[in-house]
C-alpha cells in the first residue's frame, strides 16, 4: 500500500498559477503510474492528469491539455501538478492516485481544495 499526501491547494484569481504536490510513502518500489483528480462541487470525480513512473510519459483530460502539466521526481516519490492559466472551471477538490499493478487507482490521498475565483 502507498499513502499519498497532497499539497498546495488554496484560493486564486483567474489566470493565476498553482503547484500541487502529492508526496509517497510505503510501497513506492513497485510504483507503476500516478496520476491527478478532481472532484467539482457537485459533480463526479475526474480523470486530470498521469504519469507512468518509470518512462515519464504523460496524458491528459482535454480540459486542462496545454494549461497543466504532470511531472514526478523519482528521488523524492513525489508528483506534481503544476496549473497554469487556471479558470473558474478548474474549480475542485484535487486528488492523488498511485497504482502499482497498472490495473486500478488503488491508493488516493486526502484531497487539497483548490478555489477559482472570476
Amino acid at each position: 500500500q502507498v499513502q499519498l499526501v497532497e499539497s498546495g491547494g488554496g484560493l486564486v484569481q483567474a489566470g493565476d498559477s498553482r503547484r500541487l504536490t502529492c508526496a509517497a510513502s510505503g510501497r513506492t518500489f513497485s510504483m507503476y503510474r500516478m496520476g491527478w483528480f478532481r472532484r467539482p462541487p457537485g459533480q463526479e470525480r475526474e480523470f486530470v492528469a498521469r504519469i507512468i513512473w518509470s518512462s515519464g510519459r504523460t496524458i491528459y483530460a482535454d480540459s486542462v491539455k496545454d494549461r497543466f502539466t504532470i511531472s514526478r521526481d523519482i528521488a523524492k516519490n513525489t508528483v506534481y501538478l503544476q496549473m497554469n492559466s487556471l479558470k473558474p472551471e478548474d474549480t475542485a477538490t484535487y486528488y492523488c492516485a498511485a497504482d502499482q499493478s497498472g490495473a486500478s487507482w488503488r491508493d488516493w490521498g486526502q484531497g487539497t481544495q483548490v478555489t477559482v475565483s472570476s
